[in-house]
């Protein structure tokens, strides 16, 4: 695994010539030397294996060999030509190529320069994208100074940084920004990082609404020092195994140590949603939490989930209206619930209540796709032949199963 620093060169009007010459304050003390680059002070800060600079056609190429840094007459005829492809924004990688190694014996690193596109249509934007990523292998360590370019380019780098956090699992260290103050003449350097946290927690919420599990946030909440998430990791196992009661206890834990602490700006953000997604807990009872989240992924689309929380759920209402006092977490009463029923509805044959159909219904469903296995039963076989049929199926059942118990 390497560490890459990618960095932007733009352009700056003419009769400005090139970038501001400044010192560039990175808040924690030492004096960095006057530069206009700022890809150079956070080099020297970083030390990264690879610094990745990119830039169009047009970009100020030259001042990379005639700026901040001296080269005398090393490379001179290439360094030329560069210069002369600036002027008329016709740089081609013919002409950044030997002149790389310049760089890379100056700085102690691997440098390489590259093009981009002027990113001005999506087919542009995807492009720039791609190039980022072509720099970074799976696991890299990455920094993104977004100083210099195009204005636009710190949006396309945000979500470059997310591609890569994604497709590479690199690490992103920072996104960083060299600002300058023309009323202080003060130039602060800005990590951006906080963007990518705001980016996760999204991503994460996402994902919550979509498959249920409280597991996503448990990283995020990892960075927060005052904040354990342990408890949360151990909810999010009971509801992934289904065991929606013993979910209770380590998530009652969970919302009093994160109510007992003072949360940061960015968890504060996010504080609400968290708890009105595990607010279940001190509200609603087993069956209704089973129930709940039946619909939840019924809704999404996952219908063996859907089905199995929905029988379930069933069950625990049994299980609360048998007169002989039996316990909704007993997998002994549970269990002997259901041979009870099952033993009536054979009984009975075709005539059945509305919640022995449900009964039936889900527990057909659930065993057909966890087996994916047919099914004796012909309108639960005709349900599964389509999404539609079967979406129906499962909201009926759930319904009638969540109406009251009828023996």
């Amino acid at each position: 695994m390497s560490h890459v620093l990618l960095t932007f060169l733009g352009r700056v009007q003419k009769e400005q010539g090139s970038y501001r010459t400044t010192v560039y304050d990175f808040g924690d003390g030492p004096q960095e030397a006057p530069t206009a680059f700022f890809g150079w002070p956070l080099q020297r800060r970083l030390q990264p294996d690879r610094l990745v600079i990119l830039g169009t056609a047009g970009s100020m190429w030259e001042h990379l060999f005639e700026g901040d840094l001296e080269f005398g007459d090393a490379e001179q005829d290439a360094r030329d030509a560069l210069y002369e492809a600036v002027d008329r924004k016709l740089v081609t990688a013919s002409h950044l190529e030997p002149l790389a190694p310049l760089l890379s014996e100056r700085l102690g690193c691997e440098v390489v320069l590259d093009l981009i596109p002027y990113c001005r249509d999506e087919a542009e934007q995807v492009r720039l994208l791609e190039i980022m990523a072509s720099h970074v292998a799976r696991g890299d360590r990455v920094d993104l100074d977004v100083t210099h370019g195009f204005r636009h380019l710190p949006m396309v780098a945000l979500l470059s940084a997310l591609q890569l956090q994604i497709l590479r699992q690199a690490e992103v260290n920072g996104i960083w920004y060299g600002s300058y103050d023309p009323d202080t003449k003060e130039a602060p350097v800005y990590r951006l990082g906080g963007l990518l946290q705001i980016a996760g927690w999204l991503q994460a919420l996402h994902t919550y609404d979509k498959d249920g599990d409280y597991s996503v946030f448990c990283d995020l909440l990892a960075t927060t020092a005052s904040v354990s998430s342990e408890s949360l990791r151990q909810a999010a196992f009971h509801e992934k195994t289904n065991n929606i009661g013993q979910a209770r206890a380590p998530l009652r834990k969970f919302r009093q140590g994160f109510e007992a602490v003072h949360p940061d700006p960015l968890l504060q953000l996010f504080a609400d949603e968290l708890r009105s997604r595990t607010a279940w807990v001190d509200q609603q009872s087993l069956t209704e939490r089973q129930y709940e989240l039946a619909l939840h992924f019924l809704e999404h689309g996952d219908y063996l989930r859907a089905a199995i929380l929905g029988f379930e759920s069933l069950i625990t209402r049994l299980v609360q209206a048998s007169p002989q006092s039996l316990q909704p977490l007993n997998h002994t009463h549970r269990d002997g619930i259901k041979r009870e029923w099952d033993e009536a509805i054979r009984r009975q044959g075709q005539q059945r209540t509305e919640t022995q159909k449900a009964y039936l219904d889900l527990r057909e469903i659930r065993n057909a796709l966890a087996h994916g296995s047919l099914s004796s039963f012909g309108h639960i076989q005709s349900a599964l032949a389509s999404e539609a049929n079967l979406s129906e199926a499962l909201r009926k059942a759930i319904a009638l199963a969540h109406q009251g118990v009828t023996p």
